[in-house]
């Protein structure tokens, strides 16, 4: 029997365990691939030995980011259509639409987008127009050619009046969009984090979870803004390697807000990914907390300490204005939360692991807020043993 055709009551015999680890090859060596804060590579982040804290992207979404989504397909059908469910996080949507509907949906986002008066320019465009008819008034008034008339008006109408249409099709486009989504686009199952399996497939092969790691990653701007994210990579990239530039497989999780979001972040993939573990209790997951086996015995036994339809009845009544404070309000919980200093289980599985990368900034949030030459990095902790932490969501 294949992964893919596992029943769906149990996982597959290679599904992810963090106190059942694997012992694996060495990883290249530092000439190879690197050292610290080479790459822009800031710190590797520990395996297990979970928080249990949720980024704030993900523990309080924008309600467009999920809830219509849910609200218009249902409970059935948002099972099939969303990017994360108990089987797998896709890393990439599969459109079935060909290049020259690409090509008109493009120009309608850009002009509906650009010159709408709900989040793009149009007051501005509309302010400059009138700004020219006000010159051009005080012109005829002062310096008089051929006399007012009423054509001048029509310069600043017909921009009113062209946006107005981009606001209208914007409205028509962002309340059809889902439609569009859910006949249109798939979340793939070929590039995607299986949490049933254990497996990271992508184009370049299928790899288990345990054979990547995490790192923040440094970059910078034009004027010299650090930014940071959080990459998760082959360890062996000798095995994964793009053929045509010779760069490791990674995939790049976003998060809002400072470095403590980054770790918050990685501790909600590895327990996603974990079976040991109850799926993280965000509210895209929530609809499928009873399909999880883990997840299902944990709820069952009262743990979770929440109703079943928790978030779906929350973004039900709460407006936007309380969801951002609810968001800023996590991310102080995000912010109080130990991030530094836990020790590594992968250490014990992966012979000379923690002869690279093995430090880390002494205060994660002070560095994520401030980075400069001043900041000290420590050695991360020693695992004593091999059994991790592991904390379900802490409320």
């Amino acid at each position: 029997m294949s992964q893919t055709e596992q029943p769906q009551d149990h996982y597959a015999e290679t599904a992810f365990r963090s106190d059942a680890i694997p012992r694996q090859a060495p990883p290249p060596e530092k000439n190879v691939w690197g050292k610290l804060e080479s790459n822009f590579d800031v710190a590797r982040l520990p395996w297990g030995n979970y928080i249990g804290v949720n980024p704030s992207i993900y523990e309080y979404e924008h309600s467009e980011s999920w809830y219509r989504s849910y609200q218009y397909m249902g409970e059935q059908d948002y099972r099939r259509y969303n990017m994360i469910n108990e089987m797998r996080w896709s890393q990439f949507v599969d459109e079935d639409i060909n290049l020259f509907y690409r090509f008109l949906r493009f120009w309608f986002v850009f002009f509906s987008h650009l010159f709408s008066f709900i989040g793009g320019g149009g007051y501005f465009f509309v302010g400059v127009s009138i700004v020219v008819l006000l010159i051009e008034v005080f012109m005829e008034l002062f310096w008089p050619k051929n006399g007012l008339s009423l054509d001048i008006f029509i310069i600043p109408l017909c921009v009113t009046a062209l946006c107005s249409i981009a606001t209208i099709l914007r409205r028509l486009y962002e309340k059809n969009s889902i439609r569009f989504y859910k006949s249109n686009k798939n979340w793939s199952d070929d590039v995607a984090f299986c949490r049933r399996t254990g497996i990271v497939k992508s184009s370049r092969g299928d790899f288990p979870f345990y054979e990547f790691d995490a790192f923040i990653e440094m970059s910078a701007d034009m004027k010299g803004n650090q930014f940071h994210s959080l990459k998760v990579r082959h360890r062996y990239p000798q095995h994964s390697k793009d053929e045509r530039n010779g760069l490791p497989l990674d995939y790049n999780f976003p998060a809002d807000g400072n470095i403590a979001q980054l770790y918050a972040m990685w501790d909600m993939l590895g327990r996603y990914m974990d079976v040991s573990q109850p799926l993280p209790d965000i509210p895209r997951l929530e609809p499928f907390r009873h399909l999880d086996p883990a997840t299902k015995a944990f709820d069952e036994a009262g743990k979770r300490g929440r109703p079943a339809t928790y978030w779906r009845d929350l973004y039900a009544k709460a407006s936007e204005q309380e969801l951002k404070q609810l968001r800023e309000e996590h991310r102080q919980i995000v912010d109080a939360a130990p991030w530094g200093s836990r020790p590594d289980l992968m250490a014990h599985s992966v012979p000379g692991y923690g002869d690279s990368y093995t430090a880390e900034p002494e205060d994660v949030n002070a560095y994520g807020r401030f980075p400069n030459k001043a900041d000290r990095f420590v050695e991360r902790t020693e695992a004593k043993d091999s059994s991790p932490q592991n904390k379900p969501d802490n409320h």
